[in-house]
């Protein structure tokens, strides 16, 4: 990925925050010199530096899994459009602004056992926080079937790099114009807004 320095982010911690935050990941392996990309949560575990997975076994990518190559999970977080007549400098043209981390390892299937787990990781990570959370009890038999249906994979992560475009190469004025813009521009460009008031890269 191309970063400039401007947008680099290198804080580990960062990184790692972002990629349980933001945990839709576009997958992305290479085989016979084509492509392919799958969009499906990962779960990070921290303590052991992998990423956790699933899809489908009806779903050829797990393959490439098995040829000890890297491959690429992307995570993406707000973005949205940025208008040059939010900005007090000029002359200035458009831009998209968006906050983006790439993590590399070398992918590994799991055994059925340790899928299960990662499954029943995943649901707690979106249930455990709602008012009634769905309890994941199913009917043994149905279960089985529904977690053979799948192929478990964990992801040693082996580089990790994170790009925030947020304007950090704009005057304060006209990050704050930006800001401001940002607000008045719709539910994705407000999540930008969030997003970067939150992380502290406003001016």
């Amino acid at each position: 990925m191309y970063v400039p320095t401007s947008f680099r982010i290198d804080d580990h911690g960062i990184l790692l925050d972002f990629v349980e935050r933001h945990a839709f990941a576009t997958v992305v392996s290479i085989r016979d010199n084509v492509p392919f990309a799958s969009h499906i949560p990962l779960v990070l575990d921290r303590s052991a530096n992998v990423l956790l997975g699933h899809m489908a076994r009806a779903n050829p990518q797990w393959k490439h899994f098995e040829t000890g190559d890297e491959i690429l999970s992307i995570f993406t977080g707000p973005h949205a459009y940025v208008s040059p007549s939010w900005y007090v400098d000029s002359p200035a043209v458009p831009t998209w602004n968006y906050a983006t981390v790439h993590v590399y390892g070398l992918p590994r299937l799991i055994s059925s056992e340790r899928t299960a787990e990662a499954v029943d990781t995943l649901v707690r990570k979106y249930e455990d926080h709602r008012e009634t959370p769905w309890p994941n009890v199913l009917p043994d038999e149905f279960r089985r079937r529904m977690l053979s249906a799948i192929v478990g994979f964990e992801i040693p992560i082996t580089r990790i790099e994170g790009k925030f475009k947020l304007g950090q190469n704009r005057s304060a004025e006209d990050q704050a114009g930006m800001l401001q813009g940002l607000r008045k521009d719709g539910p994705e460009a407000m999540a930008l807004a969030d997003f970067i008031d939150r992380n502290g890269y406003g001016a």
